[in-house]
């Protein structure tokens, strides 16, 4: 159980510092935010494994939070609260938690449910295809992309599509069809070009030229298509 990275979210900067030393000299690697907003942006910016998350935050409870990711992601979450009544465990419960944790609690005790939670979901990520396009190769598993011989780095969503796009080589794929793929229940991006925003950073970090895109090629009205290598090499 190394190598995980933890996202810990709490507003009490004492629990923060005293958990992810403690996290961290077990070999984890640890994110930390002390408000919702500051984790929802973490979660999507970086690799997470599970979440630590404090239901009482400052700006959004720990189970707006929860309901969020819960959106996205089936990632585990701990939650932890002061509080010692029913309602608030099984609203943490049913907004999607896969443990609770009354403070104040024992890091051991703590340490044991992260290991739990993490040998209970790893079945549920079966070994993928590794993809290989061209000069670009996609592994689900690591999530990894190398470029040639270069190892490239991606954030959560611009590996998200490059690996639907990968998967749907050849195929013309709409933008309202991977906004429903990737945001399912995001209204905010309905009207936005957030799909052209990755677009754009995912070329700029795979294409010799972004201007003259090799790889992700744009049709006009209509979306984007991962480009299949020419059989005669031209």
């Amino acid at each position: 159980m190394r190598n995980f990275r933890l996202l810990l979210v709490d507003d009490d900067q004492d629990i923060l510092k005293i958990l992810k030393d403690n996290l961290e000299l077990d070999g984890y690697r640890v994110i930390t935010s002390s408000s919702g907003k500051e984790a929802l942006s973490l979660f999507e910016k970086e690799e997470i494994d599970l979440i630590v998350l404090d239901l009482m935050l400052p700006d959004m409870d720990g189970i707006q939070v929860c309901r969020a990711v819960r959106t996205r992601s089936h990632i585990p979450i701990i939650m932890l609260t002061a509080k010692d009544g029913l309602t608030d465990k099984v609203l943490g419960l049913e907004s999607g938690a896969d443990d609770y944790l009354i403070k104040p609690f024992d890091y051991l005790e703590l340490e044991a449910r992260i290991k739990a939670c993490l040998r209970r979901t790893r079945p549920f990520f079966p070994t993928k295809e590794v993809l290989k396009q061209a000069h670009i190769q996609l592994d689900p598993n690591t999530r990894t992309v190398v470029v040639n011989t270069r190892q490239i780095t991606l954030t959560r969503k611009e590996f998200d599509i490059l690996m639907l796009l990968m998967e749907n080589a050849g195929r013309v794929l709409e933008r309202e069809w991977i906004k429903k793929e990737l945001w399912p229940e995001e209204k905010l991006y309905r009207w936005s070009r957030t799909i052209d925003v990755h677009i754009q950073h995912l070329r700029a970090k795979l294409e010799e030229n972004p201007d003259q895109p090799r790889y992700i090629v744009t049709v006009p009205g209509v979306g984007y298509m991962f480009s299949l290598p020419d059989p005669n090499g031209h």
